[in-house]
């Protein structure tokens, strides 16, 4: 192979890789990589974009990927996170953060304050299919496992977009069930109500009355309550979606609060919510508790979840109530008609109510006629006047 001119740095074919690999000197220092081309005009128009990067934009090399580990793909995620100040940063018990599906990636990869984890370069899409089938096995549903593949994939693209990696893994997310469409009803929201210890109950009626999420309500704090008024006020960078809002109070809750002291510090107690409220949903007939084998203190539970009351919500503002639309999505916070959509879960019973009001509001504008063959019994009732109410 020619040599090429001085300072336009090589490529070279390393045994048993199929790719050509670059190497070229940046301030007396050697910086090698792969390419990931097999074909040597692509692998050569690699090579002067990567040089053009460091000598001509001043941009940090790519780092050797063979000292990359999975420690370092997690510190990027995290950093990148706090960058954006992104909210779904959660607090550990020992003070560290941490995202939703990133602690079974650390179980997954043994990592620990001894332990990196594997290297950068061993982890490809036989590592997704393989931390798959583990949690497949250990009992996990499909959007839970996909919440960990997609802590992966950003953590591979990040590192992509920080020049460390040359080429991101293919990690493919799992087919998951159809968006949950479960609600409550109000009598059965007292049933379950009754089975929660005292201290959950304010929570999980501002959840079911107001449509708050769950992580934003565990947040607020007494100084945001105005009970003479009746509302709480969320700060901007107290929401998900960044806007502030004020949100109003059912008469059942704001008699509690005000029973509540002391008053200061956070509003609602959620201690032990997630073993409670499974045991109060299993009790009032809305889940139940599956125990899985080698965890008795662990056991798995399916039914009404946190996050149906926020569907509730919606749709007995909206449905129930006839709160016009704009205000519902005002309350809720709900910023795209898109997302709200999604959450207006509407009941067969709904639809059947919505026909039959049809059908007296159009029996008092027809003649007798035409109610007697088209809109029958119920049009006829409609006629002398009797109500006749959606089921």
């Amino acid at each position: 192979m020619a040599r090429r001119t001085h300072g336009m740095g090589s490529l070279i074919k390393l045994k048993n890789s199929p790719y050509w690999h670059a190497r070229f000197y940046h301030n007396g220092r050697k910086i090698s990589m792969s390419t990931g081309a097999d074909v040597k005009k692509e692998a050569e128009a690699f090579l002067r974009d990567q040089m053009d990067k460091v000598q001509n934009k001043g941009l940090v090399p790519l780092v050797d990927m063979r000292k990359l580990t999975y420690r370092d793909l997690r510190a990027g995620l995290l950093a990148n996170y706090v960058e954006k100040g992104n909210k779904s940063l959660r607090p550990r018990k020992d003070g560290e953060e941490t995202i939703v599906g990133l602690p079974q990636l650390d179980s997954f990869f043994q990592y620990d304050d001894q332990h990196p984890g594997p290297k950068v370069v061993d982890i490809g899409t036989d590592t997704g299919r393989a931390f798959v089938a583990q949690r497949q096995k250990e009992g996990a549903g499909n959007a839970v496992i996909n919440r960990s593949l997609a802590c992966l994939r950003r953590m591979l693209k990040i590192a992509h977009e920080e020049g460390k990696i040359t080429a991101v893994p293919v990690i493919r997310l799992l087919k998951e069930p159809p968006a949950r469409k479960g609600f409550v009803e109000l009598e059965q929201f007292t049933t379950l109500l009754r089975h929660l210890p005292t201290h959950l109950r304010p929570y999980v009626l501002f959840l079911y009355h107001c449509g708050g999420r769950s992580g934003e309500a565990a947040l607020i704090e007494w100084h945001q309550v105005d009970l003479q008024r009746r509302c709480i006020w969320l700060e901007a960078d107290q929401t998900k979606g960044d806007e502030a809002r004020v949100v109003p109070l059912p008469s059942e809750l704001v008699a509690i609060l005000e029973r509540q002291q002391p008053k200061t510090g956070r509003v609602f107690d959620v201690t032990n919510l997630r073993k409670e409220w499974n045991r109060a949903c299993a009790a009032a007939g809305l889940g139940r508790i599956i125990e899985v084998e080698g965890k008795p203190y662990d056991p798995r539970y399916e039914g009404l979840t946190l996050h149906d009351l926020r569907r509730s919500a919606v749709r007995n503002l909206v449905t129930v109530a006839g709160v016009p639309e704009r205000i519902a999505m005002k309350i809720t916070g709900h910023k795209t008609r898109a997302v709200f959509d999604r959450y207006h879960i509407v009941n067969p019973a709904d639809v059947v109510g919505a026909m039959q009001a049809w059908e007296v509001a159009a029996a008092k504008n027809l003649p007798p006629q035409t109610v007697r063959y088209s809109l029958g019994k119920l049009g006829r009732r409609a006629l002398k006047g009797k109500v006749v109410k959606p089921a």
